[in-house]
């Protein structure tokens, strides 16, 4: 039986991968397919095989995080692991049909934290592990928010008094910038996939310490890159259109100034929110030129989607739990 759970876990640890490619998607894509720097296709298809890479080129520092950060391995079974991948996948579910750009990262903390609670009690834990991850989960769309300002007067200051073909270079270079952005989403992202399912491997004994096998990494990153290539057009609408009217030079800054918060992370082993990041910049951007050029009010209610996004995984995860516990 506890095989038979492993692999359902598995599965549905790569489904929830799939998932984030197919929702964080749009945070990479919107801004350049809005201010038309390239083509959906195209745009889709870079996303993809960057999301694919980056895990091999990066390295795996915050899968560590996220699979030995908040609990120990050892002291779980596995039917909590499969109720907090379940309980993030509802969420993500949810919020892709609602066309609410949400964070998977939080939805997968959510899901950790409602389970193990649920499942064992509240100081299987780890609090120092969990401190980590809610400062890098708090902290990353308030950098990516300042970063987006700061690029955008700096941008402005420098191209003051070029002519209008000043866009054709934001468009072109959106290409590299977009490029660096889905490597730093890739690496931060599909890690979050690796560090569950080996998490879940140490508790089935299946693996004798915390060492990230490398068909886990080809299958996480081999997810996460067709759920991007395919692409959650609801939420690509969301970020491309609702903030404000998105030009080469916002969607420049807010890639540039993403990637630069996101990569940090990653390689300092700290999950954050590209959703989030994304989404800050993109404000930041904006409000750098004029404050009334944002729709504040569209902000509002994202960010009030973000802030339910832990406690109603963690309890969907619960209930999930509940649910596993009593027919396996």
């Amino acid at each position: 039986m506890e095989q038979f759970v492993l692999y359902i876990l598995i599965v549905v640890a790569l489904i929830f991968d799939f998932l984030n490619g197919f929702n964080d998607s749009s945070n990479v894509v919107a801004t350049m397919i809005s201010s038309r720097g390239m083509s959906p296709k195209s745009a889709l298809a870079l996303t993809a095989i960057c999301h694919f890479l980056a895990p091999f080129i990066f390295g795996i520092s915050v899968a560590k995080t996220i699979g030995e950060g908040i609990v120990d391995p050892q002291t779980i079974t596995l039917k909590v692991i499969l109720a907090a991948l379940l309980g993030a996948v509802m969420w993500n579910i949810i919020t892709w049909a609602l066309g609410i750009p949400s964070s998977s990262s939080h939805a997968l903390v959510g899901g950790i934290l409602g389970s193990v609670i649920i499942g064992y009690r509240i100081n299987m834990i780890k609090t120092s592990g969990m401190i980590r991850i809610i400062i890098s989960l708090i902290v990353s769309p308030i950098l990516g928010l300042i970063f987006g300002y700061l690029f955008m007067k700096i941008i402005l200051f420098l191209v003051r008094g070029f002519s209008p073909k000043a866009n054709i270079f934001f468009k072109k270079t959106q290409i590299l910038t977009a490029t660096l952005l889905s490597l730093s989403h890739g690496t931060n992202d599909a890690q979050k996939t690796m560090g569950i399912i080996t998490m879940a491997l140490m508790t089935a004994k299946q693996l004798p310490e915390f060492i990230v096998p490398k068909w886990v990494v080809i299958c996480s990153a081999l997810a996460i890159a067709l759920g991007t290539a395919i692409g959650g057009w609801k939420i690509i609408k969301t970020i491309g259109t609702k903030y404000y009217k998105i030009r080469p030079i916002h969607s420049f800054v807010s890639q540039l100034s993403s990637s630069s918060v996101i990569l940090g992370a990653a390689l300092l082993g700290g999950p954050v929110s590209t959703t989030h990041v994304v989404s800050s910049s993109i404000v930041g951007a904006g409000s750098a030129e004029r404050l009334s050029k944002v729709r504040w009010i569209v902000v509002k209610n994202i960010i009030t989607a973000w802030i339910v996004t832990i406690p109603l995984s963690a309890l969907m995860a619960a209930v999930f739990y509940y649910i596993i516990n009593y027919y396996i």
